[in-house]
């Protein structure tokens, strides 16, 4: 995987260049061999030649990566870069006759750069390791046999045995036996979740207790497991606008830099003439040794990568590091009602047929209609009045109006079933206004009734929904359902403002609405389940799925996607962002103050070289360690 502080740090970091020339274990011998000549010369009685040699040969040892990549950056037109301030650097120590401290320089400054390569390395290892979820085999039944095969390998439609404790391989329904599931991985949640026949069961999930056989159906590509792992993968690779102030910094810094050592080194003595030229241009070389800004180009990547990883680790998907800021400065949040602040679990509360018309008669049309839809309302009418066997319907029949509507077409009747819009579309007459979520029903042009239902808010949405408004987000309902069955729940749950009975269109214009509200830099987002509202996720500043890990809707459209469907994921991932900011700020601060101060305390001839390459190692390497704290952030 490649990750943006790799691509950020590879100019400034020579941990890569050594990586790239024999492993990172070759460039720690070549170091303790520098180590060894660099002890030697100290040892050695003054005056000997051979200390020079040892100095030289320690010198070439440790910093040979660095000439060669300040080389090229030459040779390719990127001078102002670490590299070059540190060849600039020691190149002048030697040309004083500073022997011990140029060769030392580069040295610790080698040594620096491999400890924060391992640190940086092993923070994306754990990071990559908390989101692989790939399974290592999948267990295919061909031919009445059981055999192990890459999960690449295996095609829709085939059955996949799952043994206790193995992962499973591909998405997939689930046609035998049952058992406890691990989420963790997917949902962050660690109490397990029941799989029964007929349930769709996520690649990525462990079987606890029992043996499963899971009819797949889509390819290891297409699964949820991929294309959560091609999300992280590519989440670090889009940058925060901190990124790339601090990009754009590193560029105008380092000339800066040098530009401010030149004056060091050559206004003092042209203006005071007891000012030694020996002592100033070692002053200015210490200044350019304390200047190297690899503790932000390198800890600012890291720690928004860190918190990618870890919002993973607690079942929030982040795209990118630019979604993790603007997630942090949300000002209003729009969220859509049915399946985000409601279960989306809907019941019959009543049958209100027309003159003429029976309570079963109005039943058994709705669900001839409803009997090829997946929205939720439909779902509870084809329960409530199941069709008898055989009488399944084609999707051929089927019309959808997006916002209205259904309209269903046998040989010699057309059904309608949808919301007052859609009888006034076909110019049917009759109909009353309900109260809740209503479906209208009409057989060839006729009225024939309404069916009333419920919905019940989401456990714990009420003080979900508090947490937002604590954390400054002012609330927007957006929703399609009726003026009273959203003003209803929005009254439940303290939602002031409620936008309702839009289509999408509708909500894209609402939502557009909000955005010339919010004042620059407030991130309007709106929430939705990522199944029926495409649109206006994809025109919010921020848009976040909820529950929609197993929605390739929800994955595509979605900058923030919640694994599982609880509300308080959304005041957790704010709060997670906010800190992972924190830390990054505190890096920012951190690395500027110190090195402002040492630089201060070089020019002033208090601090030589030894103590300007400790200080940058050592800053770098506070920083890169606070930078892995997002990791293990819990919720």
């Amino acid at each position: 995987m490649t990750t943006s502080q790799e691509k950020s740090c590879h100019t400034c970091s020579c941990a890569h260049g050594h990586a790239a020339h024999g492993g990172l274990k070759h460039a720690w011998k070549k170091l303790a061999a520098s180590a060894l000549f660099f002890v030697l010369a100290l040892l050695l009685p003054a005056g000997l030649e051979i200390k020079l040699l040892l100095y030289i040969a320690s010198y070439l040892l440790s910093g040979g990566t660095v000439l060669i990549q300040s080389a090229r950056n030459l040779k390719a037109g990127k001078i102002f870069d670490e590299n070059f301030l540190m060849t600039l650097a020691t190149f002048g120590g030697f040309a004083i006759g500073e022997y011990p401290e140029a060769a030392a320089v580069m040295l610790f400054y080698q040594t620096g750069e491999l400890l924060q390569e391992a640190a940086a390395g092993k923070s994306r290892r754990n990071i990559v390791k908390l989101m692989d979820l790939r399974p290592d085999f999948a267990r295919v039944v061909r031919n009445g046999k059981a055999e192990k095969v890459n999960p690449k390998q295996v095609r829709v439609g085939e059955i996949t045995r799952v043994l206790p404790g193995e992962r499973i391989p591909l998405d997939g329904i689930l046609t035998a036996g049952e058992g406890q599931l691990d989420t963790s991985a997917l949902t962050g949640e660690s109490r397990p979740r029941r799989a029964q026949p007929g349930q769709q069961i996520l690649a990525g999930c462990i079987s606890m207790d029992g043996t499963l056989e899971i009819r797949t159906q889509k390819t290891y590509e297409n699964s949820t497991v991929a294309k959560i792992l091609e999300l992280a993968e590519n989440a670090a690779n889009k940058k925060s606008s901190t990124e790339k102030f601090i990009t754009r910094f590193a560029r105008v810094y380092t000339p800066v830099v040098i530009a401010l050592a030149a004056a060091v080194a050559l206004v003092p003595p042209l203006i005071w003439a007891d000012a030694s030229f020996k002592t100033w241009f070692y002053r200015a070389l210490v200044f350019m040794v304390i200047s190297c800004p690899c503790a932000l180009v390198l800890s600012v990547p890291l720690g928004f990568f860190g918190g990618i990883g870890g919002a993973a680790k607690n079942g929030i998907l982040v795209k990118a590091s630019s979604c993790l800021e603007r997630l942090a400065n949300i000002y209003i949040l729009a969220l859509d009602k049915t399946g985000t602040l409601t279960q989306g679990v809907f019941k019959i509360t009543a049958v209100c047929p027309a003159p003429g018309a029976a309570p079963q008669e109005l039943l058994a049309l709705a669900a001839r209609a409803e009997a090829g839809s997946n929205h939720p309302v439909a779902k509870a009418i084809v329960q409530s009045a199941p069709l008898p066997s055989g009488s399944e319907k084609p999707q051929s029949a089927l019309t959808e109006y997006a916002g209205e509507g259904i309209v269903y077409t046998e040989p010699e009747t057309v059904i309608l079933a949808g919301n007052l819009r859609l009888l006034e579309r076909f110019q049917v007459i009759g109909a009353e206004p309900g109260t809740g979520t209503c479906v209208y029903l009409a057989q060839n042009g006729l009225y024939k009734g309404r069916i009333e239902l419920g919905d019940q808010p989401k456990p714990g949405a009420k003080e979900s929904l508090a947490q937002l408004q604590k954390l400054g987000c002012r609330l927007v309902m957006l929703s399609g359902d009726t003026p009273a069955a959203a003003e209803k729940t929005a009254r439940e749950l303290g939602i002031m403002r409620v936008y309702a009975g839009l289509l999408p269109g509708d909500k894209v214009a609402r939502l557009e609405e909000l955005m010339d509200e919010a004042p620059r830099g407030g991130t309007v987002a709106f929430a939705g389940d990522g199944m029926n509202d495409a649109p206006v996720l994809a025109r919010a500043d921020l848009s976040i799925a909820m529950g929609g890990l197993g929605s390739d809707a929800a994955i595509e459209a979605a900058d923030v996607v919640l694994m599982t469907d609880d509300l308080s994921k959304i005041p957790a991932a704010i709060r997670f962002s906010r800190r992972t900011l924190r830390v990054i700020k505190q890096n920012i601060i951190f690395a500027l103050a110190v090195k402002a101060a040492v630089l201060a305390l070089g020019v002033c001839g208090l601090a030589n070289m030894w103590a300007a390459v400790f200080a940058d190692v050592g800053v770098s390497l506070l920083a890169v360690a606070n930078s892995l704290r997002p990791l293990y952030f819990k919720e």
